[in-house]
């Protein structure tokens, strides 16, 4: 394994544990419930999903774009 694999490897799981901790430390600590957990997890998933889908919905109209404007000038 390279180095720079390792060091990969190795950030991924401190970003994991840390997140681990910080979700421990809002259930334990600050009396979250694993209900708003959930809630906040799926809020989080649907906002991310919505904008990975609006992004590929910008890229594909570029394309098409720039594909059509080719068509257009005869290139």
């Amino acid at each position: 394994m390279s180095k720079s694999s390792r060091r990969y490897y190795r950030t991924l799981i401190l970003g994991l544990v840390a997140l681990g901790v910080m979700v421990w430390t809002a259930v334990d600590q600050f009396g979250i419930s694993r209900q708003e957990m959930t809630e906040l997890l799926l809020g989080t998933l649907w906002i991310a999903g919505g904008t990975i889908v609006l992004a590929a919905l910008c890229a594909a109209l570029w394309i098409g774009l720039r594909k059509l404007s080719g068509r257009l000038s005869g290139k």
